[in-house]
């Protein structure tokens, strides 16, 4: 049998590199660590990219889910660091990117009834490599209540609120577990959102965010003091968007931060 040429292999003489060339959008079980219950298995979707050469005409996509078929479905956030050294010598590349995202639920009581339901949070784990130099970041979307300030103090009756999605992506240098970034987040919001309220419940959520009103700048300044203050945290991106309820359009607020550059003053 003649010999099949490999045309990924063949020189190129634009001389461009690619910064990220892979795969995108493929779904795989993974499992994932539960404070609570120990293990939790899920679907990911995963997006796997390596730098490529300026001299390098493709790279071999096929290789990207033999790696994940390796793993058996034994995929998790403990042999992550492996998938990406693998990644990065299975292809041959100076540098690698992974993303794993991830439906992960948590099993709420309500505040008064104390009745149970799952709550699912919007999770990725972001893992680069680069000269084997390994860093992986988590991040959760947490969706909460927030309750306008300025209306609260307006209005004879009532304040508008609107639910928030508050995404944080956190690098750390020791283990965060993910129920510890959603209890941050919910913390600090008007009120924390449940799946599941009876009467009394609701009763109590519509008081409390009443009782606790939050700008969209409140959130995000109210969250970075609590990670400036958490030493397993090296560097944080916050940002909380609002779907504003009398409005058609969201505000928006970010606060970014890297503890290991000096901080600004006023920042």
């Amino acid at each position: 049998m003649p010999a099949i040429p490999d045309v990924q292999n063949l020189a190129d003489t634009r001389r461009l590199a690619i910064n990220k060339v892979g795969i995108k959008s493929v779904r795989y079980p993974v499992r994932v660590s539960d404070r609570h219950r120990g293990a939790q298995h899920t679907i990911a979707n995963f997006n796997m990219y390596v730098s490529l050469p300026h001299n390098f005409k493709g790279t071999h996509m096929s290789r990207f889910v033999e790696i994940l078929n390796s793993h058996e479905e034994e995929i998790s956030v403990e042999n992550f660091p492996a998938m990406l050294k693998e990644m990065m010598a299975r292809l041959e590349a100076e540098s690698g990117h992974i993303e794993m995202n991830f439906p992960y639920f948590i099993n709420k009581s309500a505040p008064i009834s104390e009745v149970k339901s799952l709550m699912d949070y919007d999770v990725t784990f972001l893992g680069d490599i680069e000269r084997g130099k390994i860093a992986t970041r988590l991040k959760v979307v947490v969706p909460v209540t927030s309750l306008c300030p300025c209306s609260k103090k307006i209005s004879a009756r009532g304040a508008h609120n609107q639910r928030s999605h508050v995404t944080l992506t956190v690098l750390a240098n020791k283990f965060i577990w993910i129920e510890e970034i959603v209890q941050l987040v919910e913390s600090q919001a008007s009120c924390e959102l449940y799946a599941l309220l009876k009467r009394p419940d609701e009763k109590y959520v519509t008081e409390r965010a009443y009782d606790n009103p939050k700008f969209v700048e409140d959130m995000v300044r109210d969250i970075a003091a609590c990670l400036n203050a958490d030493p397993r945290v090296v560097a944080y991106t916050v940002e909380s968007e609002n779907f504003e309820s009398i409005h058609n359009h969201s505000a928006y607020a970010l606060i970014e931060r890297d503890k290991r550059e000096p901080e600004r003053a006023g920042h």
